[in-house]
């Protein structure tokens, strides 16, 4: 039985990461944007992966505001939480409440039956660019848990035609391939005070491509565009995925 255990783990792990290592859209962060993403940009027929260095889903919604167990967004967002099948509460102002764990569920649940790939434990290193056009075609990657035991050891590759930013708050993903990349052209503003009622639009406007091959969702926006930040609302991190997924299926012709 053991050994049964053991091979159909190791047959099948490899198995995932082999038939992963080349897809169309890889999303690295699987919180609200992230998510989102997946979920369209699937249901399109895409191949999609989503990375997350945690063995968690849902990002910062678990927190939600100094770990009060409810989640606000606005009546722009209600079609998306209607795809998803999250219920939601009429509260005042056109916002509406909802449940954060109910959220996370849901959110990954439509992203995997949606033919999204994820994988937990995740730690994105560097990205591949490539010139003549500059690029961005790929990151390297290795276990979270490698960083956690201060252990030195050389990361894997993935490919991807669309790699998506939705690492939140740090913008890990474009801070990387703008630094070490300056062919990319890739300038970086950095986030603003908190202005909620501005910043929940404006995310979803600045919602894009920042240069070939590499895209941008979520908070990341904010730091990426010099946007405020909009505190613990989440309407515009679901509109921001949404609109993502919209613009590299558009991008790449499906």
């Amino acid at each position: 039985m053991e050994l049964s255990i053991a091979q159909e783990i190791i047959k099948g792990g490899l198995e995932n990461l082999y038939n992963y290592s080349d897809v169309d859209v890889l999303i690295v962060g699987a919180g609200p944007s992230g998510l989102t993403a997946a979920k369209y940009a699937a249901e399109k027929g895409l191949k999609v992966l989503v990375y997350e260095r945690r063995l968690s889903f849902g990002g910062g919604i678990g927190g939600g505001a100094a770990m009060l167990p409810k989640i606000v967004v606005q009546k722009e967002a209600l079609s998306i939480l209607d795809d998803f099948k999250i219920k939601y509460t009429p509260a005042k102002n056109e916002l509406y409440t909802l449940d954060p764990s109910e959220l996370i569920a849901k959110l990954a649940v439509g992203a995997i039956d949606a033919g999204a790939k994820i994988f937990l434990g995740v730690d994105v290193e560097d990205v591949i660019v490539r010139d003549d056009p500059p690029r961005v075609c790929g990151v390297l990657w290795k276990w979270s848990a490698i960083d956690m035991a201060g252990l030195h050891v050389d990361p894997l590759f993935t490919q991807t035609k669309a790699l998506v930013d939705a690492t939140g708050h740090d913008a890990e993903i474009i801070y990387t391939a703008a630094g070490k990349n300056p062919e990319l052209g890739i300038q970086i503003k950095g986030g603003k005070s908190n202005w909620s009622e501005v910043s929940e639009k404006l995310v979803v406007d600045y919602t894009g491509k920042v240069a070939e091959g590499l895209y941008v969702t979520g908070i990341a926006v904010c730091e990426v565009f010099g946007l405020p930040r909009m505190g613990p609302i989440f309407g515009g991190m679901l509109m921001s995925g949404k609109k993502i997924a919209q613009v590299i299926c558009a991008d790449l012709g499906v």
